[in-house]
């Protein structure tokens, strides 16, 4: 049976994740004539090409890209197993380590993460970035899960998977003196009022806007905001009234500094875990996703 050398394995990814084998041999500190015999040596192996040469392109053949496959697999495996072992201290298993997007609700990441920060055992570690770099880092395996508004698409490679944790519902808040026996009418009883918002990237403010377009009304902004923490202070500290998921302002509608003025119909506030396939994947991440 031929023995594989992973080295021209190596060698053959670069070339691809480069483009060319020039790029691929400054990459890899060796010469671009070496490259292409490293490269020759593995078809020989395989027997059958794996590029097609046209003038100074090369395209990958059929075999090629299976080739290519097996090698993703090969190599991912390989960084995840180093990324394992350098992790491991005493206590690995003891950890969770979460990544939570910057803006989301801190009422809800305590509440998904209750049971963890009770267990004895465990060591929660809390990383809040953007969505972006906290996907890089769940590439590098460096944390275990993401805590996202919003889902991701399956990664070129990286199997990702979103796991929708809850739909929590959106109201307008306000302080108590809003309080009257007439029942709030919507959107009317906005009219001339200042409003606080979730800012416009966000899907519950775009949601709200287009209700608010369809009624026909302007409502008076007085401010905007992405951070959900935010958004919470300044429902407490001010006048105005506030369109803000329940969950985050919980505590101030359970002691009475805020009311519930009117459940928007139809604007859900959503929570994903993200988290990505490992051979080796952190126990209690699936203890956290069966609650």
């Amino acid at each position: 049976m031929k023995q594989l050398n992973y080295n021209h394995l190596r060698y053959f990814h670069a070339i691809v994740k480069e483009g060319t084998l020039t790029r691929a041999a400054e990459r890899l500190h060796v010469s671009q004539s070496a490259l292409s015999i490293q490269l020759k040596k593995l078809e020989e192996a395989l027997d059958c090409p794996l590029f097609e040469r046209e003038h100074k392109t090369l395209r990958l053949t059929e075999e090629g890209r299976m080739v290519l496959d097996y090698a993703d697999t090969i190599f991912r495996a390989g960084e995840e197993m180093l990324a394992t072992l350098q992790n491991q201290t005493g206590h690995y298993r003891n950890q969770l380590r979460v990544g939570a997007v910057s803006t989301l609700s801190k009422n809800f990441q305590l509440d998904f993460l209750r049971d963890a920060f009770d267990d004895e055992e465990v060591e929660v570690i809390i990383h809040s970035s953007n969505l972006r770099e906290l996907l890089n880092q769940l590439k590098a395996h460096t944390i275990d899960l993401v805590l996202s508004n919003n889902p991701v698409l399956r990664h070129a490679d990286l199997a990702i998977h979103s796991h929708l944790l809850s739909e929590q519902s959106v109201s307008l808040v306000a302080p108590p003196r809003f309080k009257t026996k007439k029942a709030f009418q919507f959107p009317e009883g906005l009219r001339n009022l200042p409003m606080v918002l979730p800012s416009t990237e966000s899907a519950i403010r775009a949601s709200f806007d287009l209700q608010m377009e369809r009624a026909g009304f302007a409502p008076l902004i007085a401010a905007e905001t992405n951070d959900m923490a935010m958004l919470r202070v300044i429902a407490r500290e001010t006048e105005a009234i506030t369109l803000v998921p329940q969950v985050v302002v919980k505590n101030e509608l359970s002691n009475g500094r805020l009311i519930e003025l009117y459940q928007v119909p139809d604007i859900k506030e959503t929570f994903y875990a993200i988290t990505a396939t490992r051979r080796y994947p952190n126990p209690y991440i699936e203890k956290l996703l069966k609650q």
